[in-house]
C-alpha cells in the first residue's frame, strides 16, 4: 500500500515546445523515461527547464526527503540500498539521488552508485540518479533540489539523497531533507573532529555502521556526550557543594534517554549503531526516521523547514541570476578592468570599486535587465 494522495493535475505551460509537451504528457503518465529526461533537462537547465520546474512545482510537497551524508567509506550506499529495501517492501515508491564530487584536475566524477546499488537497481518503483557536485560547495550538487522536486511531482513517496563527505562547508544537506543522518564508522578518526559544531547541528540522526569493529561504542558514547553537554539538561540544578550524585546527571544518559522519547516538546538526535554487510540496525534506522517526521510533523517544524526551503530557493535563483548578469556583460567587466591601475596603484580600494560598480549597474540597468 503507498502512501500517495490525490494531486493536482500537471498543466502543461502554453509556452513549452513540442518536444517538452511530449516529455511532460509522457511524465504524468508516469513513464520512467519521461522522468529520466525530464532530470536531464532540469540538471544540466537546457532550454524550457524553467517551464517543466514550473509544471511540476504545484504537485510538489509530498515526498519525504531523507539525505543521508557521512566520509567516504562510511558505507552510505549500502545504508541506501538497504533503507529502500525497506521502502520497497512496503509498496513505497524511491527516488535515490546519490551525489559525487567532481575532480578539481580532470572535472569528472566516478558515478558509481548504480554499480554500489544493484541490489534495487532494477527494482519498477525505484529511480537512481548520481550527480557530480560539478565544483559546486556544500557537498550537493548545484541542482540537487531541483532534481528532487521532479521526482516528487512524479509521485515518489520517499527521496534518499546520498551526499559527498561531511565538513563544515557541506552543510547544505540540512536545507534540502526533511531529515539528516550522518553516518559514521569507528575509523572515522579524532572523535572531536568528528563532532564538529556544524556536524552536530545538521544531524537530526547519527548512525555509526560497521558497528562491528572495535571502537564503535566509544564513538556512540561520544557522539552521545557530545549531544547531553549541548542540551544542557546535565548542569541544571546541580547544588555548588560536594556530594552530589553525577550519575543521575550522566549527559550520555540524559541524550540516550530524551531521544527514546515519542512525546519531547525537543528533537534530540539518537544514536544508532549498524552493520550494513549484515543489516543489522537498519530496520531501526528506519523506524527513526519515521519517529523524526512524525516529530516534524507534530511539532510544526516540517512547515517551517520546508517554507524556509522555498524562501532559501528563491534567494539562490536571484543571486545565480543577478551574478550572470553582471559578470556577463562586456561594459562591466571591461570598467572593471579599467579601474585595475588604480587599486595596483594603492588610489583606491577593492570594497571602494565593488560599490561603485554596483551603483553603476543599477543605474545601467544591468542588474535589473533593462537596457543601458
Amino acid at each position: 500500500m503507498t502512501e500517495s494522495t490525490m494531486r493536482p493535475a500537471m498543466e502543461i505551460p502554453a509556452a513549452a515546445s513540442p518536444a517538452l509537451r511530449a516529455v511532460l504528457h509522457d511524465f504524468v503518465a508516469g513513464k520512467k523515461a519521461a522522468l529520466a529526461r525530464a532530470v536531464s533537462i532540469v540538471e544540466d537547465q537546457r532550454a524550457g527547464h524553467d517551464l517543466l520546474m514550473a509544471a511540476c512545482h504545484p504537485m510538489v510537497g509530498h515526498a519525504r526527503r531523507v539525505g543521508i551524508t557521512g566520509p567516504p567509506g562510511a558505507g552510505k550506499s549500502t545504508l541506501t540500498t538497504l533503507l529502500a529495501e525497506i521502502y520497497l517492501n512496503a509498496g513505497l515508491r524511491v527516488g535515490i539521488v546519490a551525489v559525487d564530487p567532481t575532480s578539481p584536475f580532470t572535472g569528472g566524477a566516478l558515478l558509481g552508485d548504480r554499480v554500489r546499488m544493484e541490489r534495487v537497481a532494477l527494482h519498477p518503483n525505484v529511480f537512481i540518479r548520481s550527480m557530480a557536485t560539478r565544483g559546486s560547495l556544500g557537498g550537493l550538487a548545484a541542482m540537487t533540489r531541483e532534481v528532487c522536486d521532479v521526482l516528487d511531482a512524479f509521485g515518489v513517496d520517499r527521496i534518499l539523497v546520498e551526499t559527498v563527505g561531511v565538513g563544515q562547508s557541506e552543510l547544505d544537506i540540512a536545507r534540502l531533507a526533511d531529515t539528516s543522518a550522518v553516518v559514521l564508522v569507528p575509523e572515522s578518526g579524532d572523535s572531536i573532529q568528528t563532532l564538529k559544531a556544524g556536524v552536530m547541528e545538521i544531524a537530526d540522526l547519527f548512525v555509526v555502521n560497521k558497528a562491528d569493529r572495535p571502537g564503535a561504542d566509544r564513538l556512540r558514547n561520544d557522539i552521545e556526550l557530545m549531544l547531553g553537554l549541548r542540551s544542557g539538561e546535565s548542569l541544571k540544578n546541580i547544588p555548588a557543594h560536594h556530594g552530589v550524585d553525577l550519575r543521575q546527571k550522566n549527559p550520555k544518559r540524559i541524550a540516550r534517554e530524551a531521544a527514546a522519547r515519542d512525546d519531547a516538546d525537543q528533537w534530540t538526535p539518537p544514536v544508532l549503531r549498524s552493520i550494513g554487510a549484515t543489516g543489522e540496525g537498519v530496520e531501526e534506522l528506519a523506524a527513526a526516521l519515521d519517529r523524526h517526521f512524525g516529530y516534524l510533523e507534530r511539532s510544526g517544524t516540517l512547515h517551517l523547514r520546508r517554507r524556509a526551503r522555498l524562501r532559501e530557493r528563491v534567494v539562490d535563483v536571484v543571486e545565480q541570476r543577478v551574478r550572470q548578469r553582471l559578470w556577463r556583460d562586456a561594459a562591466t567587466l571591461a570598467w572593471l578592468e579599467g579601474q585595475l591601475p588604480a587599486l595596483e596603484a594603492g588610489e583606491t580600494t577593492p570594497l571602494a570599486v565593488a560599490e561603485a560598480l554596483l551603483v553603476r549597474s543599477v543605474a545601467a540597468g544591468t542588474l535589473t535587465g533593462t537596457p543601458s
